[in-house]
């Protein structure tokens, strides 16, 4: 399991091998927020959960832990998070004592694929843009449901193909991305209730121009200390500049949020 997780997981993080993975902590060094909008996390939770003192948060592949430590100081609720990646949750403890929030954050490094079979009865879960590591959309969205209680909401960060047409246009082929009425098909099938679409914009994301030449330095960095993988870093500024194309010209960017009924 764990070699399948790390194959999604690379993917995920638009590496197209899990060769690169060891690298991945060089290469984001720069940036904090590695996934989600911290902000419409906020805004949205903020929106629709139940804020009791009892609230708990569930962040899976929470990265450095930008979106978690954030919900919680602004918030005042506990929110756990998950990520394979040690280096990731080494940096979003010590965010999380920078803020004053550490009473509140719990910070694991796990294979999410084996956290949603014992993390339940959450009032919320967060998956923020991590694509396909929990599997296929279908599969996601049942092993999100699992982690929250009858009630409780999902917040997805995804994007979608407004019609087929742009499908041909995609230049990250490592993702199958569905349309929007595909997803909304499934959300019906599988007892999820849409409540409010957040479109998204990549202002300081690691898709925005200032965030591509950050990634190519450090990419140019590790050629000259392994030029043996050069090959391999040159794929990823590729991959990043796909991705970033993508969303620029042929996808639409959202955060969701989902009841479980």
């Amino acid at each position: 399991m764990m070699k399948e997780t790390e194959e999604k997981l690379a993917l995920s993080l638009t590496a197209e091998t899990t060769e690169l993975l060891p690298f991945l902590p060089y290469l984001l060094q720069d940036f904090w927020e590695i996934g989600s909008n911290p902000d419409v996390m906020i805004e949205l939770i903020d929106k629709y959960v139940n804020l009791p003192n009892n609230v708990m948060i569930l962040d899976l592949a929470c990265g450095k832990g930008a979106v978690s430590i954030k919900v919680a100081q602004k918030l005042r609720i506990k929110v756990k998070g998950i990520d394979l990646t040690s280096e990731f949750i080494e940096f979003a403890a010590q965010k999380a004592k920078e803020f004053n929030v550490d009473d509140l954050c719990e910070f694991v490094v796990d294979d999410i694929n084996e956290s949603v079979k014992t993390e339940t009865n959450y009032d919320c879960v967060i998956f923020g843009a991590v694509g396909s590591v929990l599997g296929d959309p279908v599969e996601t969205i049942n092993k999100l449901k699992a982690t929250v209680k009858s009630g409780g909401y999902i917040l997805i960060d995804e994007a979608y193909l407004p019609d087929e047409n742009k499908r041909k246009n995609v230049r990250y082929n490592n993702t199958v991305y569905l349309t929007k009425q595909q997803w909304s098909t499934l959300f019906e099938e599988t007892g999820l209730e849409l409540i409010e679409t957040a479109f998204c914009s990549n202002s300081g994301n690691l898709d925005s121009g200032s965030g591509m030449a950050a990634i190519t330095v450090r990419a140019n960095e590790l050629i000259e200390k392994h030029p043996d993988k050069k090959a391999i870093f040159e794929g990823y500024i590729r991959s990043q500049q796909n991705e970033y194309d993508d969303i620029e010209d042929s996808l639409v960017c959202v955060t969701w949020i989902l009841k479980k009924l």
